[in-house]
């Protein structure tokens, strides 16, 4: 007889159902597959922790790199190099060799010095900042020294004097040939060496 005092019909499937174990009711009873389905969830919270540790790390380096890109990208546009007349007196220890070929009857600027050029009899007169020479070939000219200054964020970095010193090679059609040689009393960087003999003067470095 069920609950209520009706009897039961074996037959019947829904009242035939089985009885609860160790006075436990049926639904607190583990169901075969569904062992430990309450506990599956723990072992992922320290995953979840690792995961925030790898997404703070990652950006933290990410601004690390945003400021560091920053501060390259000032220090490119603060970049200055001035060239005046003024010189400490300095010797001139260090020396780099080019053949140029400058441009018959043009003007370029070498060092800050306006240097202008005409062949002339088999010589060539030279005009550098308004004194002018002759020269026949071989001989050379001295330029007067100059003070190099390089700065970053307006600070200098860098500072040489420096001298230009020109022999003459010849001529050759619309242009004249020189050995050019830039002393300096601190060994100038490649790119301030650029800077000074500009590309207009067709400079190989011997």
């Amino acid at each position: 007889m069920d609950f209520w005092g009706h009897p039961i019909d074996p037959g019947d499937p829904a009242r035939c159902s089985a009885p609860e174990e160790s006075g436990v009711p049926s639904m607190f009873i583990g169901r075969a597959g569904k062992q430990g389905t309450m506990t599956d969830l723990s072992p992922r919270a320290p995953g979840r922790s690792t995961g925030g540790r790898a997404h703070h790390t990652k950006l933290l380096l990410g601004i690390i790199a945003g400021l560091v890109i920053v501060i390259a990208a000032a220090a490119v546009l603060t970049f200055t190099m001035t060239v005046t007349t003024g010189t400490s007196g300095a010797s001139f220890p260090y020396q780099t060799h080019y053949s140029v070929s400058l441009p018959d009857g043009n003007a370029v600027t070498i060092g800050n010095s306006r240097i202008a050029v005409m062949a002339y009899n088999g010589s060539v007169i030279t005009d550098a900042d308004g004194n002018r020479e002759q020269l026949a070939v071989g001989q050379t000219r001295v330029i007067s020294p100059r003070h190099a200054t390089i700065s970053i964020f307006g600070i200098p970095i860098y500072t040489a004097d420096f001298q230009i010193t020109l022999q003459y090679l010849g001529s050759s059609g619309s242009r004249d040939n020189f050995d050019l040689t830039v002393a300096s009393s601190q060994k100038i960087p490649s790119f301030l060496l650029d800077r000074l003999v500009p590309s207009s003067v067709k400079a190989t470095q011997a």
